[in-house]
């Protein structure tokens, strides 16, 4: 029989915890824990070109679409003080081979690492400084490039270009403002095609293509302003109009923590909606992993603390378990691992769904190379391994009442390295939090990605000269620069645009023509507002365009509209016709649609007949019935024709 039930365990240490489901969580509850956060929100920008070189941007490829492959092993270098970043080391223990796609249309000689950088692109640069000043950040004199080491291979060069452009600035939320401490200008690293075992593949088209990263202080104290400042930031950059959009041209890095706990980075956050849960959830995950600390450091010492671990054979277990089974056809070694005093902590609640136990499988396939499902245990959720034949496995390797046991399996020649990785994972339980790096799921868990990388791993790049910058040139960008998202998100509001609208609109930096056509053709901003970020925002999500389609497309519209005295309201039906077909002719689309001009005389001479109509056939003989009946008969004759407003005060009357 087991000892302890792992599943009573977990739901015991959850609510030991006190953890609230994020929809019933108050500020109280993230005061209680000490939550805090801050943001690296990264956004590519809209140039012709990469940052240091002439291949072009924005042009992506198939991953068996390339032309050549090249194939490298990583090594760390000394920083400046002679140390070792803690990140590169790891990356380095993994003995990864790194496999790049090239196509040669969107990489050269630089992207590869075998030539130097050419000058920095003077575009990017300077809609990263319009950014900046757009940020409030005080400039610097001279751009100096430093070079950022990245041991994972997402960059062939081992290090990422980047430099400061602005410090010490700031945006405005609805109820407070947040510090920003900097914003760089970078170029983007490659793009993962798969991870397995020892090999890494990336394509390089992404590589190169200039970015901006903008630091916020840790001063979000709950889920829904993170999402909040990062959506500012978002739309403050798109304002520009010269920022790229769609999927992972937005990307942003989330730093969490909690009372006691240490700076995790959950990393490349695609989608703001899923922060609010993603850091509702990293708060929780360190929380309980200081409960968990707690616990072990009252049963026992750290500096007396020491693992054990044997083989074992295959054939002296009844193992029903499949993947230990595909373990024993791949010629796997299994490996015992004896935990003292760690009963009940491998089951311990760390994030919904997830326990102590992941935390170690996770560092088990980063580090060790040992893919997922690499590990069983003795407080499985879902064991694996019957109570039995754990008693027998025990015995080798001298295991107490209150340790707990760990089964895994891998190739031989990692096996060093995951005992390694298993005791450093358990000896940081004593510590706390680990500071490390975490990649998102949709579903708001995270799972280890690699240590979180330190100051060591920064040093000057010594191919670029400085750049310095005129106070005359940055006053001149400043009197470019857009209005603020905080001015515009007030201006919807007195324009009455409903505000399910305003992320919609923002997200599409659609303020500019809601503006224009309110100024230009006279027409209300509301109805403006309304028509793109509802009827717009359905359309888009339920018809597919045959071509590229430019949101100019909507002010011609509405001036021919205007121009050809039809009324705005037409716009509503041509819209789904004109989004799948951008190129046809307005002419066109109203033919399609069989639009024909009819008098408002010969409008309003239907309604007679229509209210006699109603009252021979209604079942419910109401003024407000008749009048939705006959508008419901009109609509097609009157759209376009007559303002819809008009025609119910006409069928009101009398």
């Amino acid at each position: 029989m087991r000892k302890i039930d792992p599943n009573k365990n977990y739901e015991a240490t959850k609510k030991a915890i006190g953890y609230i489901d994020r929809k019933k969580a108050q500020q109280k509850d993230y005061n209680r824990i000490g939550f805090m956060s801050g943001l690296e929100v990264h956004q590519q920008l809209l140039t012709k070109e990469k940052l240091f070189c002439h291949c072009p941007a924005g042009k992506y490829n198939h991953h068996d679409d390339y032309d050549a492959e090249l194939i490298r092993h990583m090594r760390p270098t000394l920083s400046e003080l002679g140390e070792y970043d803690g990140t590169a080391l790891m990356e380095f223990k993994t003995r990864k081979e790194i496999i790049y796609r090239i196509k040669n249309e969107t990489t050269c000689t630089y992207e590869i690492d075998d030539t130097p950088p050419f000058p920095i692109n003077r575009e990017a640069l300077e809609i990263g400084l319009e950014i900046s000043l757009l940020s409030r950040f005080n400039i610097v004199g001279e751009v100096h490039i430093i070079r950022k080491q990245y041991l994972d291979g997402s960059i062939p060069a081992g290090f990422q270009r980047t430099a400061i452009l602005g410090v010490n600035g700031e945006i405005p939320l609805k109820n407070k403002k947040v510090g920003l401490i900097q914003l760089s200008i970078e170029e983007d690293s490659c793009r993962e095609i798969s991870d397995i075992g020892h090999t890494r593949v990336y394509k390089t088209d992404r590589l190169g293509m200039p970015l901006i990263e903008t630091v916020t202080e840790p001063e979000l104290l709950n889920p829904d302003e993170v999402q909040e400042a990062c959506d500012y930031i978002r739309f403050m950059n798109r304002s520009t109009g010269k920022v790229a959009t769609g999927m992972g041209a937005g990307r942003q890095d989330v730093n969490v923590s909690c009372k006691g706990g240490s700076r995790v980075e959950i990393k490349g956050v695609a989608h703001t909606k899923w922060i609010p849960e993603l850091t509702h959830n990293e708060a929780y995950r360190q929380w309980s992993l200081l409960r968990l600390r707690d616990e072990l450091k009252s049963r026992i010492d750290k500096k007396n603390w020491k693992m054990k671990s044997e083989m074992l054979n295959y054939h002296d277990f009844n193992f029903p378990s499949i993947d230990i089974k595909n373990a024993k056809e791949n010629d796997f070694v299994i490996m015992a691992v004896n935990l003292p005093y760690f009963k009940k902590l491998l089951s311990h609640f760390t994030q919904p769904g997830k326990i102590f136990a992941n935390e170690i499988a996770e560092r088990l396939k980063v580090i060790a190379c040992l893919e997922l499902p690499n590990m069983t245990h003795s407080e499985s959720l879902n064991p694996q391994i019957a109570e039995d034949d754990f008693e027998n496995i025990r015995k080798p390797i001298g295991s107490g009442k209150d340790d707990a046991q760990i089964v895994f399996w891998g190739p031989q020649d990692d096996m060093k390295t995951a005992l390694e990785t298993i005791e450093e994972r358990c000896l940081m339980a004593f510590d706390g939090v680990p500071e490390e790096t975490r990649k998102s799921f949709v579903d708001g868990t995270t799972i280890f990605e690699r240590v979180l990388p330190g100051a060591d791993r920064m040093y000057p790049d010594t191919d670029s000269a400085p750049i310095p910058l005129a106070n005359e040139y940055i006053e001149d960008l400043r009197t470019r620069l857009p209005s603020d998202v905080i001015d515009r998100y007030h201006q919807l509001k007195d324009w009455k645009v409903p505000e399910d609208t305003h992320t919609y609109i923002f997200k599409k930096n659609l303020f500019p023509l809601i503006d224009r056509i309110q100024k230009e053709l006279k027409i209300p901003a509301q109805f403006v507002g309304c028509f793109l970020g509802h009827k717009l925002k359905f359309v888009e999500g339920h018809y597919q365009s045959a071509d590229y389609f430019n949101n100019a497309i909507i002010f011609a519209l509405f001036k021919y509209l205007k121009e050809n005295k039809i009324e705005i309201e037409m716009a509503e039906v041509m819209l789904s016709t004109i989004y799948s077909h951008p190129k046809m002719q307005f002419d066109s689309v109203l033919n399609t649609i069989h639009y024909k001009k009819i008098s408002e005389k010969d409008i309003f001479d239907q309604i007679p007949f229509l209210k006699e109509k109603f009252e021979q056939i209604a079942h419910h003989n109401t003024s407000n019935n008749m009048e939705n009946w006959v508008m419901g008969q009109l609509r097609k004759m009157a759209m376009g024709n007559l303002s819809l407003e008009k025609l119910r005060k006409q069928i009101s009357k009398g």
